[in-house]
């Protein structure tokens, strides 16, 4: 008998002695890191950034293949009995020598999973995780001048790359309500005081909301840089305008969190057939939300119409895509992404 031929009966036994479950589910309890399991991580230790922003350190499996700065990750968190999907930024660099890496989450309103990382995650915390990806990267040439331009929690893919690549001439205009909410704040000016980063702070508060011309006083050459933007829809839809009018929109590279509402409707009644659920929706809100909000397990991902993590058989009715205005009307096979979907009037969705 060959040596393949015993390990396939050896693994038959054992098989049989652990039915129902299955052995790689008893592996998983002792060595859930593995090569070979279902890739997870292992939250090792939380650090507070703001008062509503904190760091998640995590050791990825042995499955991880490595990200390159400004990309994203998918994270599946437990929260009160379900599993939730999101997408965060990597702010770790490429090349920690520990090998883990870090997402930086800022808790939003009714955010189920950023308020329970922020306030609620412990180390020792098993999550499941995806490959990362994203194309909010830098290009293996390195361009003589840049500029970030981010608000909020937009810093966090951008901090991943000043982790990652030193520039000669790389300036930042950032955007927060106040001083103190500014994320990573005292690393960025020790960054401005060793000379590898000029930094303009914009406190909304104070300045109010960032007039894109005032990118004219703030950074004079700005249309000579190599741009990189995140933040909210308002401050990129700004930016991509001002870099159109002035010919250099080939020099911007966005990241948005949230897919721009182009078109709404009226909305309607939706039934989450599955669970037998029916709430009334505007035209507006994502079904994935709805359904969330209903309390309906939806499957999702980076929720921008990316990734379709999120699709799901459309049974009968009409959704509208909210990126162009597109109807999509039900038909057998038909799929959705509820993400970027809203109701457009009364709809049933497998779920």
């Amino acid at each position: 008998m060959t040596s393949a031929a015993l390990r396939s009966g050896a693994w038959k036994l054992l098989e049989m002695i652990t039915t129902p479950l299955l052995p790689s589910d008893y592996l998983d309890l002792v060595s859930p890191l593995r090569a070979g399991a279902d890739l997870r991580g292992r939250i090792e230790a939380v650090h507070p950034e703001t008062g509503d922003a904190a760091t998640i350190v995590i050791r990825p499996g042995r499955g991880w293949r490595g990200h390159t700065a400004g990309q994203y990750v998918r994270i599946g968190v437990d929260v009160d009995g379900r599993r939730l999907w999101r997408a965060y930024s990597i702010t770790s660099p490429t090349n920690r020598q520990d090998g883990r890496v870090t997402i930086t989450v800022k808790a939003i309103p009714d955010g189920k999973v950023s308020n329970h990382l922020v306030h609620r995650a412990k180390p020792g915390t098993l999550v499941q995780l995806d490959q990362p990806t994203g194309d909010f990267v830098l290009p293996k040439a390195q361009p003589a001048k840049v500029l970030y331009l981010t608000a909020g929690s937009g810093i966090t893919p951008v901090m991943g790359m000043l982790r990652d690549v030193e520039f000669d001439d790389v300036v930042m205009v950032h955007c927060a309500p106040q001083p103190q909410d500014v994320i990573f704040r005292n690393e960025l000016h020790d960054l401005v005081a060793d000379e590898k980063l000029r930094l303009t702070e914009v406190h909304t508060d104070t300045d109010g909301v960032l007039d894109i011309a005032r990118l004219d006083e703030l950074v004079p050459d700005w249309a000579d840089r190599e741009t990189w933007a995140c933040g909210p829809a308002g401050l990129l839809d700004a930016a991509e305008e001002f870099w159109s009018e002035h010919g250099v929109e080939e020099r911007l590279h966005t990241e948005r969190f949230r897919p721009s509402i182009v078109v709404a409707g009226d909305g309607g009644e939706v039934t989450f057939s599955a669970t037998g659920k029916t709430v009334d929706a505007d035209g507006a809100t994502p079904l994935l939300d709805v359904g969330e909000e209903a309390g309906v397990l939806m499957p999702s991902g980076c929720r921008m119409g990316i990734c379709f993590g999120c699709v799901t058989p459309l049974r009968a009715g009409a959704v509208r895509d909210l990126r162009t205005g597109e109807i999509t009307e039900a038909e057998p096979g038909v799929l959705i992404q509820t993400c970027v979907s809203a109701a457009a009037g009364t709809c049933d969705i497998e779920r």
